[in-house]
């Protein structure tokens, strides 16, 4: 293998190369610009588009594009090479300051929720220098933003960038106000665990509801499943360290920081992750992992599966998205202090951070919202679908002792009196982890663990980065005019948890004694995407996200209308699916078996004697499987035919949820019971068990 040191970031236009080919003027605007978040000054594009050109075709690039994430879940890129004709009937290799600022893709075939019509193709990249540039496949990819003709976002991006500067607005406020007033930035950085599962490719092209769903539809349990905790951080197989040995190469040749990777706890199930970076480039590097992974497993023979639950009873992927907010000068808001000065500010951050949660936890769980996630959230494997914040039992005490003015034993019988400012020296939290908590606080920074594995980790960012912005943006405006600043500091902090404690909770998420704990304190339960989603455009929202500039109240209602259409179109492709594999193949089999089974029947009953019992029940068992499938999946079929003759998105999405979801299950439950009775080697489609235990 080649020397990681020298293959690292090798196919990334990233500020090495910069220093070195552009003229130091150029460089330090360029620098300043990425550093302090500010558009391009045009002055230098035409520089800086020459460097990258000369850069890229010495790699071998011959096509560049503006790469973008539009709201379709994956990314987008159109092609054109860096030719231009002369007058003698050659071609120059040209890239011009204007190509690299500005791109104009077609926006009319991109989800737009009603923002743009057919006819109003016209849409805009506009490139974000905060985020390198890179090689893919030969071609120059340019990181964009991608909005309509009149403005408005049409990407996960641009919200992204503009919850960026929102957090950083009122951090500074906040960071200031401590008196650390060389901090010219605040940052966002993440860390996003991605879990996957792999499966071997010929098995998989059997399977057509892995083809056009990326989940199973139908499929009984093998003998063992992930009981045995056995595969959890187990051997690598051959084939999967091979994998993982080449997306590592190709990972951090893209500069993409991968860390850390190992059997997950389900078979067949793995996880990588980086190591954390700035929130834009964290989101631009795991699309680029989701990408990697399914581009090299194929090249092993095999298949990467990114839906959060591909296989029923074993554990579902998620993606944990690591939150934290640092200064420009090295200052983490969530890492507690050595000393108590130190700890005021950590302790307003955590306070900020407990509010933000407690008042917004319907866009948390609408920021996850997706048809693959809901089969996830709230299965045992997962966090529930309940928000609630883990803190660890030191922590917990020390703000409850703040609340109480109470003195805690553990810390040199201090008392936590925020009245007369009397804040502490602890250590960091080094309580045991919770994997039943969705926001769990991990010494540094928070693991939100809502977000599915297929996800763009933006949606998730923009929700966590506006609502923490909201409450630093009220915090500063009481500091500010505070005539005791420390003392406000503490009444703000001693406030905030005596009214946000019910978002704390440190037990089993799992519990149904939680379930019933959360409806008494008051915490929402929305369990599916249907119940969380006409939560995003109350006039709360639309107020929290217009008055920090992430979104306009059109393009609020825009993605509502686009995640409600992505869900029922997932929901009726799968339904398409199974009532093709159950008309096409299972029914057939299922009746072909049970006539092979009368035959047999017919044969004991000529010879006298023999005993038919067995031949008897199991064709009783499978004819009524048979005859249960057959009625439900022509009740599918009317269901579905219903529910695409509704034209109210919200509607639609109810009768999905409600009808076709319910009868899908109903159908499996027999289909699987039908699976366990037909001989292996007739039944139409691989077992679960050489799915999760043939690699």
């Amino acid at each position: 293998m080649e020397k990681v040191i020298e293959i690292f970031g090798s196919n990334v236009f990233g500020d090495a190369v910069m220093k070195k080919r552009l003229p130091k003027d150029v460089y330090d605007t360029l620098k300043s610009t990425i550093k302090e978040g500010k558009g391009i000054d045009s002055s230098i594009a035409d520089t800086v588009a020459n460097a990258m050109k000369e850069w890229a075709i010495e790699k071998g690039a011959t096509h560049f594009t503006h790469w973008f994430q539009p709201l379709t879940g994956i990314t987008a890129e159109k092609h054109d090479s860096f030719i231009s004709p002369t007058d003698e009937g050659g071609v120059l290799m040209e890239f011009s300051g204007k190509e690299l600022i500005k791109g104009e893709p077609d926006a009319s075939s991109f989800p737009s929720g009603g923002l743009r019509a057919t006819f109003e193709a016209r849409g805009y990249t506009a490139w974000d220098p905060s985020s390198y540039a890179f090689i893919k496949d030969d071609t120059l990819c340019i990181p964009t933003a991608f909005c309509s003709y009149t403005g408005e976002a049409l990407d996960q991006k641009t919200p992204l960038l503009r919850s960026m500067e929102a957090i950083n607005k009122q951090a500074l406020r906040i960071i200031k106000l401590f008196g650390h007033t060389d901090v010219k930035r605040v940052n966002v950085t993440v860390g996003p665990e991605q879990e996957y599962f792999l499966v071997d490719k010929a098995l998989y092209d059997k399977r057509p509801d892995l083809i056009y769903c990326g989940r199973t539809l139908i499929g009984s349990m093998p003998p063992k499943g992930q009981e045995m905790d056995d595969h959890y951080f187990g051997v690598l197989k051959p084939r999967v360290a091979a994998f993982m040995r080449e997306l590592d190469v190709e990972l951090w040749k893209l500069g993409v920081l991968a860390k850390t990777e190992h059997n997950e706890a389900a078979p067949a199930q793995h996880e990588l992750a980086p190591v954390f970076t700035t929130i834009n480039i964290a989101a631009d590097h795991n699309q680029l992992t989701m990408e990697m992974m399914k581009k090299i497993a194929q090249k092993h023979g095999l298949v990467c599966l990114l839906h959060e639950k591909p296989y029923d009873g074993v554990n579902g992927s998620g993606k944990h998205n690591n939150w934290s907010l640092s200064t420009d000068t090295g200052i983490n808001f969530l890492k507690p202090g050595k000393d108590p000065a130190n700890n005021k500010l950590f302790l307003l951050s955590l306070a900020a951070v407990l509010r933000a949660v407690d008042l917004h936890q319907e866009l948390l769980r609408i920021s996850v919202a997706t048809a693959g996630n809901d089969h996830r959230l709230g299965a045992n494997e997962a966090p529930p679908a309940i928000v609630s914040v883990f803190l660890g039992e030191d922590l917990e005490g020390i703000l409850e002792s703040i609340a109480n003015g109470t003195r805690l034993d553990n810390l040199s019988n201090v008392k936590m009196d925020m009245a007369n400012g009397i804040i502490p020296a602890f250590k960091k939290d080094n309580t045991d982890r919770n994997r039943t908590s969705p926001f769990a606080f991990t010494g540094n920074k928070f693991e939100f663990r809502m977000l599915g594995s297929a996800s763009s980790i933006s949606d998730t960012n923009v929700m966590i980065n506006t609502i923490v912005a909201d409450v630093f943006s009220e915090f500063a405006d009481r500091l500010e005019k505070a005539e005791d600043f420390d003392s406000e500091v503490n009444t703000i902090i001693k406030e905030t948890v005596n009214t946000h404690r019910r978002i704390i909770f440190n037990g089993d998420g799992y519990s149904h004694e939680w379930e019933e704990e959360a409806e008494r304190r008051g915490l929402l339960n929305l369990r599916s995407t249907v119940d969380a989603l006409p939560l995003l455009k109350s006039e709360k929202n639309i107020e929290l996200f217009e008055k920090h500039g992430v979104f306009t109240r059109s393009e609020i209602n825009s993605r509502i209308e686009i995640i409600l259409e992505n869900y029922t179109k997932i929901v009726h492709i799968e339904a398409l699916t199974l009532i093709d594999m159950m008309t096409r193949e299972v029914i057939p089999t299922i009746s072909a078996y049970t006539d092979k089974l009368c035959q047999t029947l017919i044969n004991k009953n000529k010879i006298g004697g023999v005993d038919g019992l067995v031949e008897k029940e199991l064709i009783a068992r499978l004819a009524a499987a048979e005859r249960e499938i057959f009625t439900l999946t022509n009740e599918l079929k009317n269901v579905v035919a219903t529910s695409e003759r509704t034209t109210d998105i919200f509607e639609k999405s109810v009768l999905y949820h409600d009808s076709v979801l319910r009868i899908m299950g109903d159908i499996r439950k027999y289909a699987d019971s039908a699976e366990c009775v037909v001989p292996a080697e007739i039944w139409p489609y691989p077992s679960y068990g050489e799915l999760l235990f043939n690699i």
